[in-house]
């Protein structure tokens, strides 16, 4: 099997080594033989969604999501039409805002998001930032359990650095409960979002590399949609595992 990923608007969304996110992608297929593929894409430049196996959408600031959303409306139809059919997507910080309804700015003004999810985000007055640990929602911890990787991390891991505060509809359910951190919006304790294989979280650092056992997900599930029924071989994760538990650890002690 060949894997396709597409990493959208690598040159506008890149923040704290989020490109790193397709490194993990790449080389936990490409160690267990199976070929990949990265096409990266910007402002104007064609892409078929159909095609995809893994979208991922980086994280940037207020000024390149104006910049952003003009492209992105015209590729909407195309976008949804694929996210409905499966599509894996996994959005970060600026990315997972796009999808939602809208992102309100402190002047009051609406920036427009694709309005895929059930979800908005208002400015807040103040920035969150810091690690975060997080335990994933009770069907993903199961679904993980089904990996024959890294299926001990029940946890995400991560970094936030984000001002906007994002509040989740009822058609949609959150990634997991936040044990250290702000997540969503600092007040109701969730963090991220899950609808069909969109997955969208504040989570920098970047996040794969720290959560081995999300990155198996993420490919689990590209691998079903294309009818591949095997589970993903098991890869030697000590050393993954290792430094997830420490994070988690440091992070756990300070709370």
């Amino acid at each position: 099997m060949k894997l396709n990923i597409c990493h959208l608007y690598p040159d506008l969304l890149d923040l704290y080594g989020d490109r790193g996110n397709i490194i993990t992608l790449t080389k936990r297929a490409q160690w267990r033989g199976i070929d990949t593929a990265v096409q990266r894409v910007s402002l104007g430049e064609p892409l078929d969604f159909a095609d995809m196996d893994i979208l991922f959408i980086g994280g940037g600031s207020d000024r390149e999501q104006n910049i952003l959303v003009e492209d992105l409306m015209k590729r909407k139809q195309e976008l949804r039409a694929a996210i409905e059919d499966g599509l894996v997507v996994l959005a970060i910080c600026g990315g997972y805002q796009l999808l939602g309804q809208y992102y309100q700015m402190g002047n009051g003004k609406k920036i427009p998001g694709l309005g895929f999810l059930d979800l908005w985000t208002e400015a807040g007055t103040k920035r969150l930032i810091g690690n975060v640990a997080v335990r994933l929602e009770k069907e993903l911890q199961a679904q993980g359990e089904q990996l024959e990787t890294a299926k001990r991390l029940n946890t995400l891991v991560g970094f936030e650095n984000h001002s906007g505060k994002t509040y989740l509809g009822a058609a949609v359910q959150e990634i997991g409960q936040v044990l250290h951190g702000n997540g969503n919006n600092g007040k109701d304790g969730s963090e991220g979002v899950r609808y069909k294989n969109v997955f969208g979280t504040y989570l920098h650092g970047p996040l794969l590399p720290k959560n081995p056992n999300f990155a198996d997900l993420l490919l689990s599930l590209a691998f079903k949609r294309s009818g591949q029924t095997e589970n993903l071989a098991p890869l030697e994760d000590q050393l993954e595992i290792l430094a997830h538990e420490t994070m988690l650890e440091r992070i756990l002690s300070v709370h």
